[in-house]
């Protein structure tokens, strides 16, 4: 049975397309096919996928998305722009390319402010306007449900309020459904949100929805989400970590924790077989940190490994016999663990959570739970991550049960070889060596590749499929790589994430080392041992 949230209320995260405007961030079109399952399990109800049409990896995503993609929540909108001036709406490549892409919602960004009419678009007011008018109107004939991006509206209602309020109304009156009102600058304070929404809602009536797009540029982007919910926006919009270019946008996770914990609001969906919300909220936080290669905040509220961190000291004793006297909230709550002193993250409840999603019920071996908790803790602890490697922690959880990993081979050695013939500019080759054990026999591998890792698995891959013929299917689509101590220099550990594909499904396998190449070999071998696991191929 569903359990939708408030039907007059709007979640739209806009993180594959605003948040990828960070610097630092550059999203594949399969990091983007990765990130959206997320948001839906989260429970947002509309996913910005980017601009069909002006991005070819955006068209190509929605392209993607319409048969790859099984959302059970939320719905898919395209980003684009009001037609041209002087073009009508049907005639307009970039409008056509919005229908094109087949996504349910179109969101239109619009000039609201004067001035950009003027100077950008070097129109009158009355044409801008009609662009507004006109391509909204169209789109809305043409079966798409459709919302307006107010673009600088605050900024914009600050130097002629009355064009801004016209430029809303002309947006409601042609049929959109939502008008967000866009502090794009991010230069605005809570109370001046709250009196300009408040003043917008007066001028435009009780029953049009409007929202609020805030960009983090004074640091109010949440605080001043929630101040524009309290003057009457029933539409909040964000990114997961509140990435976005210069300082980012609202933190969407931020948005609706103090939605739902301190206004009693319900924003998120929820199903009965996938409770999604808030509980999931620092697993999905961090799985998306590392789909974008970005460390987690620590300091961010309440998914950060920070947000319920207490030192030692005056008031641990008080903590022991109360923890609420020094926390704001219940961090279960949110998915995350209250930590003392080195205490880890991962907790018996995130534990049992992903043994529940991989079909474990550990709630009924509390003896396995609690020693996979602590190995779990101890691999974090040494820069291990499973938030993003769940075949990793489903390799460790089965080998609490059964005692071992499933034996597909034993590693007697490897090794690697990078030479270049030649000065700067001259590319260098990789070479790797391999030496196992499987199917009865010792077998003797070389490989070669654009790289020591690219070749490390190509000289895997070639000794296993001797023995594993079903490892042919097997591609390596993804590889990241984060320093952790970056103080330590080119001694620092490594962590490696990988993803691989047999072609119907993926999967993220973890390693840690002291170098790139034992932290890539440890994530390769894991891949492989799950992989096979889930064909159902046994030991040979």
């Amino acid at each position: 049975m569903n359990a939708p949230a408030s039907p007059t209320f709007h979640v739209y995260d806009t993180t594959l397309r605003d948040g990828a405007q960070q610097e630092g961030i550059n999203l594949s079109v399969a990091d983007k096919l990765a990130i959206a399952p997320l948001l839906d399990e989260l429970g947002v109800g509309f996913i910005e996928g980017g601009w069909p049409g002006a991005v070819p990896k955006d068209t190509e995503f929605f392209k993607r998305a319409a048969k790859e993609l099984d959302l059970r929540h939320a719905e898919l909108a395209a980003f684009g722009a009001t037609r041209k001036a002087g073009v009508r709406a049907v005639d307009d490549p970039q409008v056509r390319a919005l229908l094109d892409s087949e996504a349910p919602v179109v969101t239109l960004v619009a000039k609201s402010d004067v001035r950009h009419v003027e100077r950008a678009l070097r129109t009158t007011p009355d044409e801008g306007l009609a662009m507004i008018a006109d391509t909204v109107a169209f789109l809305v004939r043409e079966g798409r449900r459709v919302f307006v991006d107010a673009e600088h509206f605050f900024d914009g209602y600050g130097y002629d309020a009355d064009f801004a309020v016209r430029a809303t109304r002309a947006a409601f009156e042609a049929g959109a459904e939502v008008v967000a009102l866009c502090d794009t600058n991010g230069g605005m304070l809570p109370d001046q949100v709250r009196e300009v929404v408040a003043a917008v809602r007066a001028a435009i009536g009780p029953d049009a929805v409007l929202g609020m797009h805030a960009h983090n540029d004074s640091g109010c982007a949440v605080a001043n989400t929630l101040a524009a919910v309290d003057a009457g926006c029933a539409h909040v919009q964000g990114t997961v970590n509140g990435y976005g270019e210069r300082t980012g946008n609202a933190d969407l996770l931020s948005v609706v924790a103090n939605l739902e914990l301190k206004l009693g609001r319900r924003v998120l969906a929820r199903t009965d077989d996938s409770p999604g919300g808030l509980p999931e909220l620092t697993r999905i936080a961090h799985a998306i940190s590392e789909l974008t290669n970005i460390s987690p905040f620590a300091r961010q509220p309440y998914v950060g490994a920070s947000a319920f961190a207490h030192k030692a000291g005056l008031h641990a004793s008080a903590i022991k016999v109360d923890p609420d006297l020094y926390q704001h909230t219940d961090p279960a709550l949110v998915g995350n663990d209250m930590r003392m002193l080195v205490s880890d993250m991962a907790g018996r409840a995130s534990i049992e959570l992903k043994g529940r999603q991989l079909g474990i019920d550990l709630a009924e071996q509390p003896a396995v739970l609690s020693r996979v908790t602590d190995r779990v803790k101890d691999a974090e602890a040494h820069g291990y991550t499973f938030e993003a490697a769940d075949a990793s922690f489903e390799l460790l959880l089965v080998e609490e049960l059964e005692g071992a990993r499933p034996g597909y081979f034993r590693v007697e050695s490897w090794r690697t070889i990078v030479e270049r013939n030649g000065g700067r500019g001259t590319p260098a080759t990789a070479e790797a060596t391999v030496k196992l054990h499987a199917g009865g026999e010792r077998i003797v591998s070389t490989g070669e590749g654009n790289g020591p890792v690219n070749a490390l698995d190509h000289a895997l891959r070639h000794a296993l499929l001797r023995v594993y013929p079903e490892l042919e299917g097997f591609e390596l689509i993804d590889f990241k790589v984060r320093i952790l101590d970056q103080m330590q220099g080119t001694d620092a550990v490594t962590r490696v994430l990988i993803e691989t594909t047999d072609g119907e499904t993926s999967w993220s396998t973890v390693g840690v080392g002291p170098n790139l190449i034992e932290a890539s070999w440890e994530a390769l071998t894991d891949s492989a041992i799950w992989g096979l696991r889930h064909r159902g191929v046994l030991p040979r």
